[in-house]
């Protein structure tokens, strides 16, 4: 699993790249507030109930939760799962905040 700074996946969806998010949150913290990822829950990763992100196992896949702790479980678990390169956001959507806001 390898780090992402929330520098720089802002920069790349300002500049349009698509990107495979995957908010590992609840959904009540997703609907809050969201950087535009796939909600799939942690509990849903631990119990390996991941169909909906099932085609990504060959792409990037950049997870993000609240603060990066949860993130970073299910960024270990996907791997473990097949999933070759994936990203932890560093900070969550704490971090993102406080750099860049709701925007």
């Amino acid at each position: 699993m390898k780090i992402i700074e929330a520098e720089e996946v802002k920069q790349r969806l300002d500049s349009n790249e698509k990107l495979n998010l995957v908010d590992v949150r609840q959904p009540e913290e997703h609907a809050d507030f969201n950087i535009g990822g796939q909600l799939v829950p942690l509990g849903n990763i631990l119990s390996m109930q991941i169909e909906d992100i099932e085609e990504l196992k060959n792409e990037e896949v950049i997870c993000y939760c609240r603060s990066g702790q949860r993130s970073m479980q299910a960024s270990m678990m996907l791997e473990t799962m097949g999933f070759n390169n994936v990203k932890n956001l560093a900070g969550g959507m704490l971090g993102w905040e406080s750099k860049f806001g709701r925007n």
